[in-house]
């Protein structure tokens, strides 16, 4: 019976590889088509990146509905299709910046080898805080679904990732440059809401004020930049919110729970989408006054960062790309390969729905995904702190963190 056991985990575990190396591959395959078709700026989230960053350079309103429609369509962006403009503040325009000084091919390009290079800096730096475990459970990163969707649609959920990766990785060591990489982090604010109110208390509390200057230092230069290219920038910013950005998240199908909730109770009330991440905000704060005298942010802001996107007032598939620390936390904890096949499967199914044609950004097939993931972290690293020579030591893992930083 132990013989036929173990030759049946053995055909399981070849399945399950299989299918999530063609799955990956097969993605992997899709990536480097968008890029190296024809129109292929046109077609992916990039053109409003370019647009915004090809007005702002000319000091032009990096919002304008109509100015940014043109320039997408000049790139080959399908005609029939809504304006796609940037929901970002006025500070992340200067991430976008450098790319109106381009052509939208090379622009293109540059934009989707710079997001690979994030991606492959964050999961390595996640491997390093780890006490550079001798596994290979750092390829459930690089070949993570929403992280894979995000360099398809050329989106910007990459360089939040490498926000709050830098954030974890220096946030003992050097306080300034981790709040300079919460810059990153705010490219996206609404994705950090619970996580975010935890970070502020925390950062007053243990007086990181190197923290919060360097978060300080990086908004107001980036936003400085902004204005001066457009003094105009912030007006023009609410007035798009205002309509544009409130028209589209009442008409369209955007899987996000929040947005769920609030076509469910009354489509137009917009701010039933915000009451989920504010109940969020006043649980994280109990849950940090429960865990301060400890408090990690590996271990904890892992299971934050889960409910924050979970509970966010919208976000898409690709926003889930920030969630590669906590899981890659809880594969590493958990003994159990059973638990890492499940979560390399759920990956390769949003593969699947993708390569099937299933739009990752309005497809209510992707409704499951962030309740999963939170679930199967919680599964994972259950009794793990409690456990007697289990799988994790936090002092052992507290030990290892203050070496490899």
């Amino acid at each position: 019976m132990l013989m036929q056991t173990k030759k049946l985990r053995a055909i399981a575990e070849f399945l399950v590889v299989g299918v999530c190396t063609v799955t990956f591959a097969l993605t992997i395959l899709g990536i480097c088509a968008s890029v190296l078709g024809s129109d292929a700026a046109g077609r992916r989230d990039f053109a409003e990146y370019w647009a915004s960053g090809y007005q702002l350079a000319h000091h032009a309103n990096p919002y304008d509905g109509d100015a940014i429609l043109r320039l997408e369509r000049s790139v080959g962006f399908p005609s029939g299709t809504p304006v796609l403009i940037m929901w970002n503040p006025p500070s992340a325009l200067l991430l976008v910046l450098p790319l109106g000084f381009l052509s939208p091919t090379i622009a293109d390009l540059l934009w989707l080898l710079l997001l690979i290079a994030c991606l492959v800096a964050s999961v390595r730096m996640v491997w390093i805080m780890h006490g550079r475990p001798k596994n290979q459970l750092h390829w459930l990163g690089y070949s993570f679904a929403p992280a894979l969707v995000c360099l398809l649609a050329g989106q910007v959920s990459i360089f939040v990732l490498l926000g709050l990766v830098l954030f974890l990785r220096w946030h003992r060591s050097q306080p300034f440059l981790a709040g300079v990489s919460l810059w990153l982090c705010l490219l996206k604010p609404h994705l950090f809401m619970p996580f975010g109110i935890v970070l502020l208390v925390w950062a007053i509390i243990t007086r990181s004020y190197k923290l919060l200057a360097g978060t300080a230092i990086a908004l107001g230069v980036s936003t400085a930049i902004a204005f001066i290219l457009d003094p105009l920038v912030w007006v023009h910013y609410g007035q798009m919110m205002s309509t544009m950005s409130t028209a589209r998240m009442q008409q369209e199908l955007i899987p996000c729970m929040s947005i769920m909730l609030r076509s469910i109770i009354s489509p137009k009330i917009m701010w039933l989408q915000y009451l989920p991440s504010a109940l969020g905000c006043i649980w994280a704060l109990a849950y940090f006054r429960k865990h301060y005298d400890h408090w990690d942010w590996m271990e904890h802001g892992s299971l934050l960062m889960l409910v924050s996107v979970l509970l966010a007032p919208y976000t898409w598939l690709m926003d889930q790309a920030i969630l590669i620390p906590a899981l890659l936390h809880a594969a590493y904890l958990t003994r159990s390969r059973s638990l890492v096949a499940i979560l390399a499967l759920a990956s390769a199914l949003i593969e699947i729905g993708a390569l099937r044609g299933l739009a990752p950004t309005h497809s209510a097939f992707y409704l499951w995904t962030a309740p999963a993931w939170l679930a199967w972290y919680l599964y994972a690293i259950r009794g793990t702190a409690a456990e007697p020579g289990g799988t994790f030591d936090a002092p052992r893992f507290a030990e290892i963190r203050e070496v490899t930083l």
